[in-house]
Formats: C-alpha cells, sequence, structure tokens
C-alpha cells in the first residue's frame, strides 16, 4: 500500500493539472475532464513501467517489489518526460490541441507538480 502512495500523489496532480487547464480555457471542469486527464494518465503510467523497468537491472519481479518511485533523479525525471510526451502523442492521436505554448505550460506545470513533490520530499528527508 505504501508503495502506491506516489502513484496516488502523482495522479492527483495530474488531474489538478487538468483540472486548473480547464478552468483557466473556461470550459466545463468535470464533464469533459476524463478527455483532458486520459492522456497524460496514460502517459503517467507508461512513466512508471519505464521507471521501473530502468530500475529493475535484469530482475523485473523483485525490482517491481522494491520500486521506490519517490526519488527525484532518474524516477521523477522519467515519470515527467513520459507524462508529457505521452500525453502530447496521444493527444495528437486522438485529434485534441498540441499548440507549442501548451506543450510548455504543461512541461512546465508538470516539472513542477511532478518533480516538486519528489524535490520537497528529498529536502525534508
Amino acid at each position: 500500500m505504501k508503495r502506491l502512495v506516489p502513484l496516488v500523489i502523482d495522479a492527483v496532480l495530474v488531474i489538478l493539472f487538468c483540472l486548473i487547464g480547464r478552468q483557466s480555457h473556461h470550459e466545463a471542469v468535470f464533464p469533459g475532464l476524463l478527455r483532458t486527464f486520459w492522456p497524460f494518465g496514460a502517459g503517467l503510467l507508461l512513466g512508471w513501467a519505464v521507471a521501473a523497468v530502468l530500475r529493475a537491472d535484469g530482475e523485473f519481479g523483485s525490482a517491481i517489489r522494491r520500486f521506490d518511485a519517490r526519488p527525484l533523479w532518474p524516477t521523477g525525471v522519467v515519470v515527467w518526460f513520459c507524462t508529457v510526451a505521452g500525453g502530447m502523442v496521444l493527444r495528437v492521436i486522438s485529434g485534441q490541441g498540441t499548440e507549442p505554448s501548451f506543450i510548455v505550460v504543461a512541461a512546465t506545470v508538470l516539472a513542477l507538480f511532478l518533480l516538486g513533490w519528489r524535490a520537497a520530499w528529498k529536502a525534508l528527508r
């Protein structure tokens, strides 16, 4: 259970990013939330999978049991990158917008969120 807390934190922060984005564009916040969230949610899951594989060192089963998603490097950076890149690719595939300014804003806000809590955890530890 304790190992899922970082995933829950990441997911809540990605949802918050989507809520803020919808609100700032004066869109109905909750009715379209799933449409906005799913590409980034899928990217987040991809990031977790990639980070776990990178930490596996050939023994994937035991690595998953030992996997700690709290470190800023490399885990946080991998999760952030995959969330942004995967989210943008899936938005393109699904016909959603990916204006350059949106990519910059999304990358910046998600870095603040997904890397920020990890940096704070490390500083407080």
